[in-house]
């Protein structure tokens, strides 16, 4: 019998990937706010996989009440999410998908590239996403995933935060507006190196943020996130020292 897949967030991105996972045929057990994690894994003690899909404010309080027996088995796809994230939480090798794709309610999921995964159970979220029509692709390496990571920070974080000076789509973003971009998305990149303790290959994030905005170039830059992401955004800037001018400029201008 199929061992069936847990998703931990009942949110349209846990639909999609529900949706997906029986479509692939396996059986599929949601968790919601209001049910306790562990007495859930007591019930299912050998999913085939958990996926945390719950939003990025909620990732470590949720990554600190995995059970023992699911700590192996789990899935992860937020944005801003870093290898620093499940490390915190003794976490190895879990899988984690970059997530290229737009739900909002009502209407159907909106793939703007392909999304990249990799990890023990990656192939599970490949072929259930491409079962229901959504592009997806596997990774090779932890260095891949790790790039791809950063990648999908810098666009989201750069189209979010510099969407607050400018608003519109991203189309205008990287023509009217090209100069606040890069000025953004260095700053952005400036902490996304702290992060991963390493210098991140700058000209190949500016490619793929490319990728990400022509995936759909009517994408709106300022999702109702934006403030949000700013503020973490500068924290972590704090954190390190890093200047970061112009992300206080917007903070003080539009976040006050």
């Amino acid at each position: 019998m199929t061992k069936p897949i847990v998703i931990i967030g009942t949110g349209e991105m846990g639909g999609v990937f529900a949706r997906g996972f029986l479509r692939a045929g396996y059986p599929v057990y949601p968790i919601n706010r209001a049910m306790n994690i562990a007495e859930q894994a007591q019930a299912y003690p050998e999913p085939e996989l958990v996926l945390v899909a719950v939003g990025e404010a909620d990732l470590h309080a949720t990554l600190t009440s995995i059970p023992a027996a699911w700590r192996d088995k789990l899935g992860l796809l937020q944005n801003e999410l870093l290898p620093r994230d499940w490390q915190s939480h003794s976490i190895e090798n879990p899988t984690v998908i970059s997530v290229w794709f737009e739900k909002k309610p009502g209407q159907d999921a909106k793939v703007l590239i392909a999304s990249p995964a990799y990890g023990p159970k990656a192939l599970i979220l490949v072929d259930s996403l491409q079962s229901i029509g959504i592009d997806a692709r596997m990774l090779n390496s932890e260095e891949e995933l790790l790039f791809e990571l950063v990648r999908k920070n810098v666009y989201i974080l750069t189209t979010n935060i510099a969407g607050l000076e400018c608003g519109g789509n991203v189309q205008g973003l990287l023509g009217a507006h090209q100069g606040l971009a890069e000025l953004v998305g260095n700053e952005v990149m400036d902490i996304q190196d702290f992060l991963t303790a390493k210098q991140n290959n700058r000209v190949a994030l500016m490619q793929g943020f490319e990728e990400g905005i022509n995936g759909d170039l009517v994408h709106q830059c300022m999702g109702r996130s934006a403030p949000a992401r700013l503020k973490r955004a500068l924290a972590f800037a704090d954190e390190a020292s890093i200047a970061a001018p112009k992300l206080r400029q917007i903070y003080k201008q539009f976040c006050c």
